[in-house]
């Protein structure tokens, strides 16, 4: 009976813990967008450039884990961060190509952001999936299974009626949808060229967020110049309020904080179960913009988000079965040997 009772509190506290870190995902990644939607276009603040905040926001995360860094010094037993130099140019030399698409990924996610809307951002990065299937054959030379391209297709489907229902809006920006779609290509190839530079940081995460966060403040810097912000910066007429850095500084904890409630999720739960989240975030960010700007949107808006949906998770569980066929063949095969 207490043993019952024993192994009944723990799948409680299991359930439990699952269920607040998947909410926290929710209302951090959903807060991340709103954040930094009312930095980039709102009548209050409307900054006008998407660069800089990237860059302030990839400066705020190096002091972060700057500071992890040498609080695990002092207090192993309180803080855990991994060892690395970020300076060493060797690491740094191995590292530019990644740190480029990252620095790339950020800048057109935020560019897309300024000129679209938040109901339509999830529709407009929609094709990192896709992208993920080309460069996957292109580069690795894998082939995709026909169930995956079908989903594939469906997600193309969904993206284009998507945005031929957005093109029906006053809202529409072209200039948006065209940074989105760079900022899925530059997700997808960045997701394809990190698992080999987790090799050049012992396979640390978190190490190698550091480093990319450190490099991209240098290499947003000369992409703000072409990108005409400086003059715009210069003349923000709350550039020195206190309460817009104090925004901008929220936009940068956030997103920090993205990429550690995203490696915790995977933690406490699965991969799978990270996308599947993700995929249902997606629809309601969708549903609280939709009534948060009092956005009224079409039925064929709408279906055009639930193909989408659909698609994509329909493509993780594929994925996530195909996997689980070949690890069961690849053990057939050991105890055969």
């Amino acid at each position: 009976m207490y043993q019952n009772l024993e192994e009944h509190n723990r799948l409680v506290n299991k359930y439990l813990k699952i269920f607040f870190v998947v909410a926290l995902y929710w209302c951090t990644s959903i807060l991340t967008v709103f954040v930094n939607k009312h930095l980039l276009s709102s009548d209050t603040v409307n900054l006008g450039a998407p660069l800089f905040m990237s860059w302030y926001q990839c400066v705020v995360s190096t002091i972060i884990c700057y500071s992890m860094s040498r609080l695990s010094r002092k207090y192993p037993s309180v803080f855990t961060f991994p060892e690395g130099n970020p300076l060493d140019i060797d690491t740094f030399r191995k590292l530019l190509p990644l740190s480029v698409l990252y620095t790339l990924m950020i800048g057109a996610n935020n560019l897309s952001l300024t000129y679209v809307t938040v109901a339509f951002y999830y529709i407009g990065r929609s094709l990192t999936t896709v992208f993920s299937v080309v460069l996957t054959y292109v580069i690795l030379r894998q082939r995709t299974s026909l169930k995956c391209l079908v989903c594939c297709a469906t997600i193309v489907l969904g993206f284009w009626l998507g945005v031929d229902q957005e093109s029906l809006t006053t809202a529409f920006s072209w200039r948006g949808t065209i940074f989105g779609v760079l900022s899925s290509l530059a997700l997808a190839m960045y997701s394809i060229q990190t698992k080999k530079a987790l090799g050049h940081v012992n396979q640390e995460i978190w190490l190698l967020s550091y480093y990319n966060n450190l490099y991209s403040t240098l290499l947003f810097l000369p992409l703000i110049l072409l990108n005409g912000e400086l003059g715009t910066i210069m003349a923000y007429p709350y550039l020195w309020a206190p309460w817009f850095w104090a925004a901008m500084t929220l936009s940068g904890f956030c997103g920090f904080a993205i990429g550690f409630v995203t490696a915790l999720e995977i933690k406490v739960t699965s991969p799978l179960t990270h996308n599947i989240s993700g995929t249902a975030k997606a629809c309601a960010q969708t549903v609280i913009a939709t009534q948060y700007y009092n956005d009224v949107r079409s039925a064929i808006w709408w279906t055009s988000n639930i193909v989408v949906l659909l698609a994509s998770a329909a493509y993780t569980r594929v994925k996530q079965l195909e996997m689980l066929q070949q690890h069961q063949q690849r053990n057939a095969a050991t105890l055969k040997a």
